[in-house]
């Protein structure tokens, strides 16, 4: 056995180990109580499975119902969300600063300019208002949205832990420290090390490109001026090149980040990136460097593993709290602090 494949089967094994400790299955399930709640994610700066037990029992039938319905009406929605959940915790942790409104915030800046989803969870919240007034922060609404959201579109279900407190700070300048695209590996495995996640949160995540679009705009250097050269990125597939410039002859055009089965949540993502189809160049990367390429292998063999390491660091993400020590709030609306901050 040579040194790589060792490495893609020893990458097996960890995957299965980690996988082995989520508590989830592969469809909706009910909010838990107490007795079923996993200790390996319950204990993280206060939050817990059974937080809205006696507060908002009926919390996550609220949101699944919602979900639901926003979702036959838009499919596409279902991805903007998820990412709407990964934007919000990459900046000061998992606190809804992405949803404030106001001048300077997160939501106004450059690299916000493409996020969708925002009135799913202002429908939420008001909906939640109704049966628990000041009760249930934004922050664990949109966590929520995002685990309904993956299994709506057949990804796995997780437990989600509750317990997150809106922050009242959003700055424009720190949304520009999340991940677009264009980032080398080095740089993403360090943006991810940040967050408490590894190189294996890295692949398993970006595999969630398996569903969702993204702009043109953001793809034309790869296709005609590559790193300054007047020339194509060299990693794409020739036909796969024609396709995306056909396809994306205007800037403000969509294009699926999974061009063989964008509808499906499933490893067809990491199969692309083995025949140079990836679309960012930052997903083509992760097959092109040696300390990603094992993992991207094994789990493009691997589905029932993919859908399991999804829920374990989609886990991982939500506990995300870069100021757990700092005051937060439960937001009347996920649009503005309370008033009574100033």
């Amino acid at each position: 056995m040579n040194g790589g494949t060792a490495f893609v089967a020893i990458s097996l094994v960890v995957l299965h180990l980690v996988s082995d400790s989520s508590a989830n299955s592969h469809g909706y399930e009910p909010q838990k109580t107490s007795s079923v709640k996993n200790p390996k994610f319950a204990a993280n700066d206060g939050l817990s499975f059974d937080y809205y037990q006696e507060s908002c029992p009926g919390l996550e039938g609220i949101i699944h119902k919602s979900v639901n319905e926003w979702l036959k009406r838009d499919p596409t929605l279902a991805a903007s969300l998820i990412r709407l959940h990964f934007h919000d915790c990459s900046v000061r942790g998992c606190d809804a600063s992405i949803l404030l409104d106001h001048k300077g915030s997160e939501r106004r800046a450059n690299a916000s300019k493409t996020l969708r989803g925002f009135e799913v969870i202002n429908d939420i919240k008001e909906a939640v208002e109704k049966k628990c007034p000041r009760k249930v922060s934004c922050a664990d609404i949109l966590t929520a949205v995002a685990r309904d959201a993956t299994v709506e579109v057949g990804g796995p279900f997780w437990m989600v832990p509750y317990g997150r407190k809106d922050g009242r700070v959003s700055l424009s300048k720190e949304a520009e420290m999340v991940p677009m695209g264009r980032e080398k590996v080095t740089q993403l495995v360090e943006f991810f090390q940040s967050k408490g996640m590894n190189v294996l949160d890295l692949v398993v995540l970006s595999g969630m490109h398996t569903i969702g679009r993204s702009s043109c705009g953001a793809l034309q250097y790869r296709l005609y001026n590559f790193q300054g050269t007047g020339k194509p990125d060299p990693s794409i597939d020739h036909k796969y090149l024609n396709f995306l410039r056909r396809k994306c002859r205007w800037a403000s055009e969509n294009v699926d980040l999974d061009a063989k089965t964008p509808n499906t949540f499933d490893v067809q993502y990491y199969k692309n990136l083995e025949r140079k189809m990836g679309l960012l160049s930052t997903d083509q990367m992760l097959y092109n460097d040696s300390r990603t390429f094992p993992l991207v292998t094994a789990l493009a063999s691997q589905p029932s593993v993919f859908l399991d390491q999804v829920a374990v660091s989609m886990v991982k993400l939500g506990n995300i709290l870069d100021f757990p020590g700092q005051d937060g709030e439960i937001r009347a609306n996920c649009n503005s602090v309370n008033p009574s901050y100033y």
